[in-house]
């Protein structure tokens, strides 16, 4: 038999980046396996069952392995050569940008991209085609606490500690997360954290597979994170149990903030949340009695028209304890995509350099450029935002070409009929991926691209740890790299030099770019990747044999703010853009299951997790059902004023009787959310808006 080959890697899913080991012989794909690697910290071996199943994906059937291009006479998409398919992409884009300018033509990045790929876009982006227009799907995901992060501490990265910190908190707090669903080897130190004696709360409007497992369990309604965490910030200040000396010292901007939450009154709060004035005072204790404790937030908090402010609340909450900065301890955000971090912090955002640099930050510029060998006045300025470049596409002063990498915006963005119209009205549209998803089917082209174990690069996890993806075979023939596609696109578009297809040299410039930011990667390289088994940023290098040790733990001396204090921020509740009313009673929100993963595009084809998760579903309240008339698995319409869909009924009393709950995996429920947007992030409302619910057949 062929000698094995195994290879040390990484899980092409969520932000925890799990390593594992992935074992084939010559003989083929079909062959290739997925074993242990419990050297790994993150998730010490563990595994959910899509990392488990993830090789499933490599030699799927409906594998994309040659560039497809429209016809324009039929309209169907047939099969071109790479050099037909590139040069028809480039002369487009030429054609566009000449006739309506620059701006005219856009980049759409991903959070599941390498670090060399989103830094190769956002280069591409600026360089190639010198145009702003450019954002990525981790603008609905991570933007609002990446916003709060900066205000609060002058540095964003998701975890500023291990993830091992939490089972040695005395309390946990989750906000609006459903970790054990979501990033389940990561639910071990939660278990940990329990049985070392520590206390789990979830704060969730669904009693998830998280929530059963708390110490203390609280249901408000959708939108009102802000206003439970200023009613604990007010019980906490009128028992006179804020930290003042850790206040006084590391922080600024409290005494604005207590006289705020002074008008939240735990029975005022009640009234506002849905949860009693009791669980409020009582969750105020706990905290306020424990010795370290580590708030986390997730989407369920965060994707609302008033997420950045509701992630300053909770950071109100952990400044007043003392607790960020000091060990096992402060504030943090689950982060949700694979490259969620890494992917906001090198360049394919619309208002960032690499290295977390600001865009119209002159000092930033003239660093980069002189990376990049161009003048800094070269580069543009900022872009709009993921959600406003989409919803101008087709328009006067929107983009006419999209090029799309790495996100499936037909399934993921909110009110997704308008977002599909807009891309029907784009001059051209241009989807890189391995798969034929919702957005490649509406493509004008489609160019077929290597996966996580065919290619090399870099992820940056929910810790901020910089690891190693291993390429572990060959890609089929016919498929490309993403850096290759951008490598050819530049040298079409004149620009010949630049752009690396090599992921290691990628890196070695990104480092470069990075050097002096506030995510300063230039001490990491693969090799010490390799031996260490991730790196922490910043790690900046020293110029000396003493290298920089990385930074597991942020904070501990002083902020990322210009004095070295945190800020406190007053933050007022407003609630959900969209209430409910008579016609839409209820509120919907959305969120993920075990079995699938983001838009589905992947997960959605692996048979095991199909089989486990193979449709959505419309999770109510069994007092809801018996107003209907509905019984677990009948058909249910769900109505906002944006859409309509049609979805098996779900009956559970773990959910509060005035909202419902979608997966978003499938087409259907973001025809249904609102693209209300965060004034600071630009996050759209995915979490909250009013709906109306029937039994199919007719209304009851």
């Amino acid at each position: 038999m062929t000698p094995t080959k195994s290879t040390e890697t990484h899980c092409p899913y969520c932000s925890l980046q799990c390593g594992m080991r992935l074992e084939s012989t010559r003989k083929g794909v079909r062959e290739l396996s997925v074993a242990v690697w419990p050297e790994f910290p993150t998730n010490a071996g563990g595994l959910c069952r899509k990392g488990w199943t993830a090789p499933a994906l490599l030699r799927h059937r409906e594998r994309l392995t040659s560039p497809l291009v429209r016809d324009r006479a039929t309209g169907e998409l047939t099969a071109v050569s790479w050099d037909e398919a590139l040069e028809r992409v480039a002369a487009g884009l030429v054609k566009i940008q000449q006739r309506h300018g620059r701006d005219s033509v856009g980049v759409f990045g991903g959070g599941g991209l390498t670090n060399e790929k989103a830094y190769a876009l956002g280069k591409f982006a600026r360089v190639a085609l010198r145009t702003s227009a450019i954002d990525y799907n981790g603008r609905w995901c991570m933007s609002s606490a990446a916003t709060a992060g900066q205000r609060a501490f002058g540095l964003d990265r998701g975890l500023p500690f291990p993830l091992a910190d939490i089972e040695d908190a005395s309390v946990v707090v989750l906000v609006g997360s459903n970790l054990a669903e979501t990033a389940p080897p990561a639910a071990r130190h939660l278990e940990a954290l329990r049985a070392n004696g520590g206390r789990l709360v979830v704060i969730d409007p669904r009693a998830t597979a998280t929530a059963v497992r708390a110490d203390m369990h609280i249901q408000p309604v959708p939108g009102t994170d802000l206003a439970l965490a200023n009613g604990v910030l007010h019980a906490i200040v009128s028992a006179g149990q804020v930290d003042q000396d850790y206040v006084d010292a590391r922080t600024s901007g409290f005494d604005q903030v207590a006289a705020l939450v002074a008008g939240y009154w735990p029975e005022r709060v009640e009234r506002i949340t849905g949860v009693s004035a009791r669980e409020i005072v009582g969750l105020a204790q706990l905290l306020a009695q424990a010795d370290s404790v580590i708030i986390l937030t997730a989407r369920g908090a965060e994707q609302h028209a008033s997420g950045t402010d509701t992630v300053l609340a909770w950071i109100n909450v952990a400044l007043a304890l003392g607790q960020p900065g000091r060990p096992h301890a402060g504030y943090g955000c689950i982060t949700g995509q694979g490259n969620g971090q890494g992917g906001r912090e090198h360049g394919q955002k619309a208002d960032q350099l690499p290295g977390y640099r600001k865009i119209d930050d002159p000092a930033a510029r003239a660093h980069v450029a002189q990376v990049w060998g161009i003048e800094p006045d070269d580069l543009p300025g900022p872009g709009k935002s993921a959600y406003e470049m989409l919803d101008a596409m087709g328009t006067d002063d929107g983009v006419r070409a999209l090029l799309v990498f790495g996100s499936n915006i037909v399934v993921s963005a909110p009110n997704a009929s308008h977002i599909g119209e807009r891309l029907d009205a784009l001059d051209l549209l241009v989807v890189a991926d391995f798969v034929m998803s919702e957005t490649a089917a509406r493509a004008d082209v489609v160019l077929p691209v290597t996966q996580w174990a065919e290619e090399t690069g870099t992820m940056t996890n929910l810790e901020g740890r910089v690891i190693l993806r291993r390429q572990a075979l060959t890609p089929p023939d016919g498929v490309r790299s993403d850096l290759e596609v951008i490598s050819g696109l530049a040298q079409r578009l004149g620009v010949p030099t630049g752009f690396d297809t090599e992921p290691e040299v990628v890196f070695d410039e990104l480092r470069r770019a990075s050097a002096g930011g506030p995510a300063d990667y230039s001490g990491i390289d693969y090799g010490r990747i390799t031996r260490e088994l991730g790196v922490f940023w910043p790690c900046p290098d020293t110029g000396n044999e003493a290298a920089h040790p990385g930074t597991p733990r942020l904070f501990l001396d002083r902020f990322a703010t210009p004095d070295g204090r945190a800020r406190f921020h007053p933050v007022d509740h407003v609630g959900a853009a969209e209430q409910p009313s008579p016609d839409y009673p209820f509120y919907l929100t959305t969120g993920r299951v075990l079995a699938q993963y983001q838009s589905g595009a992947q997960t959605r084809r692996v048979r095991e997790l199909d089989a486990a998760a193979p449709g959505p579903f419309v999770e109510l309240h069994p007092m809801v059902a018996d107003l209907l008339g509905v019984v677990d698995g009948e058909q249910v319409r769900v109505a906002t004023r944006r859409g309509q869909m049609v979805a098996p009924a779900k009956i559970s009393t773990r959910i509060r009787r005035d909202t419902v709950f979608l997966p978003f995996h499938w087409v259907g429920a973001n025809l249904l959310t609102n693209d209300a947007l965060d004034p600071s992030s630009r996050m759209p409302e995915f979490k909250a808006c009013a709906a109306s619910l029937e039994r199919v057949g007719g209304a009851v």
